[in-house]
């Protein structure tokens, strides 16, 4: 009796020493590893650039309050050594802007207050941003 069709030659999807032929499986996982690092390699960037963590200025609010319907005010402290610009916000309590301004911090002076006209009255106020002057960040 002869041998059977399996045994003498190699069936597909193996190789002949009879393990399995893995085909293009090396090369996609390869693909897909190369795809999930930079994906997080981006992810990390938009994440560090959204945050403002790489302008190396930080804030620290020391008081806050409410002047009048169409008034509010803010004390707060900068770090870092050069001059800075630095955004004010004002919201009512539904979390709504109602006014803003920008604020130039001179290199020599880290203890700020700024005052911050309303359209209506706000119920907070906070340091939305800083960035160092002459900056893109």
């Amino acid at each position: 009796m002869p041998d059977s069709p399996s045994a003498s030659a190699p069936r597909s999807g193996t190789t002949p020493e009879g393990g399995r032929s893995q085909g293009k499986r090396p090369v996609l996982f390869i693909i897909g590893v190369l795809v999930a690092i930079v994906f997080t390699v981006g992810w990390g960037l938009a994440l560090r650039s959204y945050g403002g963590s790489g302008t190396g200025v930080s804030t620290q609010t020391v008081a806050w309050k409410v002047v009048s319907d169409q008034e509010a005010s803010i004390t707060f402290q900068v770090s870092g050594d050069s001059p800075v610009s630095c955004l004010i916000k004002a919201s009512d309590a539904q979390h709504v802007d109602v006014g803003q301004t920008e604020v130039d911090v001179a290199a020599d002076d880290r203890n700020v207050t700024a005052t911050v006209e309303t359209v209506r009255e706000a119920s907070t106020v906070e340091v939305a941003s800083c960035r160092e002057q002459g900056s893109a960040k």
